[in-house]
């Protein structure tokens, strides 16, 4: 009898442990994984200094002939790709509209594409150069710029003040547009006009216009004449004592005539 009750307690927990029940409460849960904390993205590396040429000409200036003719000519994007693709950096010289419309001789219209091209690029030097800079650059003088060998600049430091040369243009840098590495953009007072263009037949420098000679005023006495007597409004020593003879050879020729009457 009791090991019957024994056996049928053994089948009784034996079912018991097998049901879904007895399964949840003896299964321990599994311990939950710590979430991984989120990794940060890297922070994005600064951006280098980027100046557009063409806003930076519209804006500035007036520049707008100056720009045209790079737009035109698509020297714009050599400029550009200079400035934010290269190490060296890049210098413009940018003439004032002023400065095409004074212009006469020679004119720009009567040169070709490529001329056009090369003249423009004749305003460029393939490296950044700040102001003080160019007392250094007048002693290596001439000095190539983005048109080639054959288009080269003379530069003179007189007192701070930059000179620009090319033979037909002598000109200065009247101020600063932009001078922040890598880019430096410099106003010129004339369009720089290239030997290797033009050629050497110069135009002559402008004679000094001369000073014109201003007349003494009628009633303001000259240095000459300061000081000294008008022969009209004075009489010579020599006419004053004929004069004054005259008179005492008179008077006594008088007084003798006089006496004799008395006699």
């Amino acid at each position: 009898m009791k090991l019957h009750m024994i056996f049928l307690f053994g089948i009784w927990l034996t079912l018991l442990c097998s049901s879904p029940v007895c399964a949840r409460t003896a299964a321990k849960p599994p311990a939950a994984s710590p979430i991984p904390a989120p990794v940060p993205a890297p922070a994005p590396a600064p951006a280098g200094d980027h100046v557009d040429l063409a806003d930076l000409l519209t804006v500035a200036g007036p520049f707008h002939k100056f720009l045209g003719y790079l737009e035109s000519t698509k020297v714009i994007e050599t400029f550009q790709k200079q400035a934010n693709n290269s190490e060296e950096g890049i210098t413009i010289f940018v003439p004032k509209d002023t400065a095409f419309s004074s212009l006469k001789k020679p004119s720009l219209s009567n040169l070709t594409k490529d001329q056009r091209k090369s003249l423009l690029l004749f305003h460029g030097l393939p490296h950044y150069y700040t102001l003080a800079d160019f007392n250094e650059l007048s002693q290596k003088s001439p000095i190539t710029t983005f048109a080639g060998e054959q288009y080269t600049l003379n530069f003179t430091d007189a007192s701070g003040t930059i000179h620009i040369s090319s033979g037909w243009t002598n000109t200065k840098v009247s101020s600063s547009v932009l001078s922040t590495d890598p880019v430096a953009v410099y106003q010129v007072d004339h369009v720089l006009l290239p030997e290797a263009i033009f050629g050497t037949d110069f135009p002559p420098a402008p004679a000094p216009v001369p000073t014109p000679d201003v007349a003494p005023a009628a009633d303001t006495p000259s240095a000459e004449t300061e000081g000294s007597v008008s022969p009209s409004s004075t009489e010579s020593p020599s006419s004053s004592f004929r004069v004054g003879g005259g008179v005492l050879w008179i008077q006594l020729v008088l007084a003798i005539s006089g006496g004799l009457l008395l006699f």
